[in-house]
């Protein structure tokens, strides 16, 4: 009985004491309040009630509940998740431009497709490369060698040239007789060799292009020659100060410091300078390099002795073939053997283009600008991101252009010309001596090359009007490729029917 009444009692004091902590709230621990304590409480905890017990009323629960579980199902739906919003990267909209991988598998395409092209003439045609026979399409005749006594001519018309600047400078020629002088002298620049190309039996195609190419470059000279001294008379002697840059010719008892003024320009070692520099456009001083480069001077120079020969051993063994393999179907008039043979042209023609663009612009003229410490090397631009006819024709070929704007579209504008009018001039000057670089070597007039060039002017506002962003380089690429072998096809057939037609009857006949 003593025993049970013990237990009892020590039951009843824990219930109390248990219920009388139930009802006490939270006391300030360290010093804080019990608002700070609360807050410092996890959220569950520091919810209470107005009698200090946690706020566990089943909608509270309920909702924090279900917000948790949302969240932890989109962490795991993230993590899960391998799909998002996003374009193809072949989409314009994409913005992707990376595409240097496919560029690579075109060219590998390209080298692959030409090499079963040429393969495929190997076994066709056999070697037809012949360095040898190179060397007789500039010379027929071993003893007289027209091309070359044109050549030396050539230093009439500069001394010409020369002689009459320093009568203008000196006042011993009127402006008006120095204008006639220098026009005599830049007409017969002009007629002489083209007479004698047309009038000399020896002279072959290849050494006439070539001489002819090499006058009309000195008659540009000349022309540019003679303006920017007129120039310079115009001027008083202070602004003729101004158009020295930097000395021309330095020479040891010359400083580099001093600058050349006019008439002190006038002199045969200035003239040659300019007539050997790779510019079309005369400068009283022009920017010079420090030194000169050798190993710089050397690789452009195997440069243009390697790059010489691929063109010759690709124009025997490649577009030679082809070409006379097209006469049949010209003869026929047969359209679609024509179209295919034009399309097979195309390719070597275009390759041909592409590395003799190489050989002149970049090797030869560097090589020359090497020599002469000439430091304007910008003979091309890119060119080949043409989005417009007009813009190829304005970076392709830099020292053409500078000529045309400097001493023919601009003063064309100056008179009052449109530019319309002065643009469609610029064209017709350069057809006019595509047509003479052309027609006078091959002794036939047939205008192909002059309409060519005027049907740039069309084409121009065509791609210009048209044609935008890769469409418009599209075209230009296919006015390149399309448009240079038809002419050449023309060209050859022509050449073909006046000289070869006739004996090629006559023996077939017999």
């Amino acid at each position: 009985m003593g025993d049970s009444d013990v237990a009892r009692a020590s039951t009843r004091r824990r219930r109390a004491t248990f219920a009388a902590g139930r009802s006490v709230s939270l006391l300030p621990v360290n010093g804080k309040s019990a608002a700070g304590y609360r807050s410092s409480l996890p959220a569950g905890i520091s919810s209470l009630n107005g009698q200090g017990k946690p706020d566990c009323s089943p909608e509270t629960v309920g909702s924090k509940s279900k917000s948790e579980k949302r969240k932890r199902r989109s962490d795991i739906g993230d993590r899960l998740s391998c799909h998002k919003t996003q374009e193809s990267l072949l989409s314009s909209a994409s913005g992707y431009n990376n595409y240097r991988g496919i560029l690579n598998w075109c060219v590998v395409m390209l080298v692959l497709s030409n090499a079963r092209l040429f393969l495929e003439n190997l076994l066709r045609y056999g070697v037809l490369v012949d360095p040898i026979k190179v060397i007789s399409l500039f010379v027929n005749d071993p003893y007289s060698w027209p091309a070359a006594c044109l050549l030396i001519v050539s230093n009439i018309f500069i001394v010409v040239a020369l002689y009459t600047e320093r009568q203008l400078s000196k006042g011993s020629f009127s402006e008006v007789l120095g204008f006639l002088v220098h026009c005599t002298n830049l007409t017969i620049m002009l007629t002489f060799p083209a007479a004698v190309v047309l009038l000399v039996p020896s002279m072959t195609p290849v050494g006439g292009a070539f001489i002819l190419g090499t006058y009309t470059i000195l008659f540009l000279k000349l022309y540019s020659y003679k303006d920017v001294n007129r120039w310079c008379r115009e001027l008083s002697t202070v602004k003729a100060k101004k158009l020295a840059r930097s000395l021309s010719c330095p020479s040891a008892q010359h400083p580099r410091e001093v600058k050349v003024c006019y008439p002190g320009n006038l002199t045969i070692r200035d003239m040659y300078y300019f007539v050997f520099a790779p510019t079309l456009c005369y400068e009283l001083n022009f920017p010079r390099s420090p030194e000169i480069r050798m190993s710089f001077l050397l690789w452009r120079l195997c440069e243009m002795m390697f790059f010489t020969q691929l063109l010759v051993g690709l124009t025997q063994q490649w577009m030679i073939p082809v070409i006379q393999s097209s006469m049949k179907p010209l003869e026929d008039m047969d359209l679609s053997r024509m179209t295919e043979r034009l399309l097979r042209l195309a390719v070597p023609n275009h390759l041909l283009w592409l590395v003799f663009f190489y050989c002149f612009f970049h090797s030869s003229m560097n090589f020359s600008a090497e020599l002469l410490r000439f430091g304007d090397r910008q003979f091309y631009k890119d060119w080949w991101n043409s989005e417009t006819v007009t813009y190829f024709w304005q970076n392709w070929n830099i020292p053409v252009h500078k000529w045309c704007l400097r001493h023919f579209y601009k003063p064309l504008l100056r008179k009052g010309f449109s530019k319309i009018v002065s643009q469609s001039a610029v064209f017709f000057l350069s057809a006019f001596f595509h047509e003479y670089l052309v027609s006078v070597p091959l002794r036939m007039f047939r205008l192909w090359a002059f309409m060519g060039m005027m049907a740039q002017l069309p084409l121009a506002w065509i791609v210009g009007t048209f044609l935008h962003g890769n469409y418009g380089n599209a075209a230009v690429w296919i006015s390149l490729i399309i448009g240079q072998p038809f002419a050449v096809l023309m060209y050859v057939h022509d050449y073909y029917v006046l000289n070869y037609r006739q004996e090629i009857d006559t023996h077939t006949q017999i």
